[in-house]
C-alpha cells in the first residue's frame, strides 16, 4: 500500500515540478525576489504579523473561509451571518469580496482578518471592490513578504492594516536560500527580531489555518469553503483549467497514470465524492500532514461538507452543528 502511495506521490511531484517551474512563472524565484524587493520599504515601516500574537481574543475559535463550491452549495455564508458566532473570521483573499457582500463583515464579526500569500498580479482583483473600501479600516491584512506589491498597495489604500510574515519557500537550502537572505534584510531595519515564518502548503487556505494556530493563538480552527477538490459533477473541461496548469498535462484520460493524477475519491465523513487534480492532491496532502503533526490541543474541524479534507486529527461536522455547539 505504501509503495503504491509513494509511486503516486512521485507522479504528482513530477507534474507539480513541471507546471510550477515550466509554466507558472509567477511563482518562480525571480518573482519572489522582485516582489520582496519592492515590498521591503513597507515591510520595514509596517507591522509584523507577530504583533497579532498580543491580541488575546477571549474566544480563541476561528473560522477559516475559502472560496470552494461548498460555500454556495450549502448556503454557508447565510448560515454564518445569522449565527451568534463570536470568534475570529479569517478569510482567504479570493473569498473576501463574496464574504463581505454576503453580510459577513467586521461590523458583525469584529475580529476579522484576510490573508494573502500568492505572488501573482491576479490577486489585485481580490481587493478591487467598493465594499472593501467600505470595511477596509476594520480589517487586518496578513500578507506574505512576496505578495504582489500592487495587491498590497490596493489593500492598504482600502484602509486595511498590513501585517507581514515570511512564507517558507526554500528554507531547506541553507544560508544562501532566499528565505535566509530575505530574513536578514528584513532584520536590517526596525524588525530586529525578524518576522514570523510559516509553511504555506502552496495555497492561502492552508496558510490561513497555519496563521490561526501559530499567530492568532486559536485552539479550535474550523474550515468552510476549503474543498481542495472538484465537485463530482464538474466537467473535465472545467477541471483541466485549474490555475492554467492542468491543461499542460497531456495524456490519455483512460490511462492508469491519468487516473492516479485525477482520482475520484469518496469522503466518508460527508458521504460524497470529489475529483482531485495534481494541484489539489499536493495541497490537501500538505494540509492533512500539518494537521496531523500539530499539537494535540489544536482542534481542526472541517465544516465544509464536501471536498477531500478528512482523516486523522480532523473532525467533520455540518456548519449548523458547529455553530450551535460553539454558540
Amino acid at each position: 500500500m505504501k509503495k503504491v502511495e509513494s509511486n503516486n506521490q512521485v507522479e504528482i511531484e513530477k507534474v507539480m515540478k513541471k507546471v510550477y517551474y515550466e509554466f507558472d512563472t509567477a511563482v518562480s524565484y525571480k518573482i519572489w525576489v522582485k516582489n520582496f524587493a519592492l515590498n521591503l520599504e513597507n515591510i520595514w515601516n509596517e507591522k509584523s504579523a507577530k504583533d497579532l500574537e498580543k491580541e488575546r481574543i477571549e474566544n480563541n475559535i476561528a473560522i477559516v473561509i475559502g472560496r470552494g463550491p461548498s460555500l454556495k452549495n450549502h448556503n454557508h455564508l447565510e448560515k454564518l451571518k445569522l449565527s451568534n458566532f463570536n470568534g475570529l473570521i479569517v478569510c482567504t483573499d479570493g473569498a473576501l469580496i463574496t464574504v463581505l457582500k454576503a453580510g459577513i463583515t467586521p461590523d458583525r464579526f469584529p475580529n476579522f482578518y484576510v490573508v494573502t500569500v500568492d505572488p501573482r498580479t491576479e490577486t489585485i482583483k481580490f481587493y478591487n471592490d467598493e465594499i472593501i473600501n467600505q470595511y477596509g479600516n476594520k480589517i487586518k491584512g496578513i500578507f506574505s513578504t512576496v505578495s504582489n506589491p500592487e495587491t498590497v498597495k490596493k489593500a492598504r489604500e482600502s484602509g486595511i492594516e498590513i501585517f507581514w510574515f515570511h512564507s517558507l519557500v526554500d528554507y531547506n537550502e541553507g544560508e544562501k536560500s532566499f528565505n535566509q537572505i530575505s530574513a536578514l534584510m528584513t532584520r536590517a531595519k526596525n524588525h530586529q527580531n525578524g518576522l514570523p515564518a510559516i509553511q504555506t502548503g502552496g495555497n492561502v487556505g492552508t496558510s490561513a489555518w497555519f496563521l490561526c494556530w501559530k499567530i492568532l493563538n486559536c485552539k479550535t480552527i474550523t474550515l468552510i469553503g476549503i474543498n481542495h477538490g472538484w465537485e463530482d459533477t464538474d466537467s473535465w473541461e472545467t477541471i483541466m483549467t485549474h490555475n492554467g496548469m492542468c491543461k499542460m498535462i497531456e495524456m490519455d484520460r483512460k490511462s492508469e497514470t491519468f487516473k492516479k493524477l485525477f482520482p475520484r475519491i469518496y469522503n466518508p465523513d460527508f458521504d460524497c465524492y470529489c475529483i482531485l487534480d495534481p494541484i489539489f492532491q499536493y495541497y490537501s496532502a500538505g494540509l492533512k500532514e500539518f494537521i496531523f503533526r500539530s499539537p494535540e490541543e489544536i482542534r481542526t474541524i472541517n465544516a465544509t461538507e464536501g471536498g477531500c479534507i478528512f482523516g486523522e486529527r480532523i473532525e467533520s461536522m455540518k456548519l449548523e452543528e458547529f455553530l450551535i455547539k460553539f454558540d
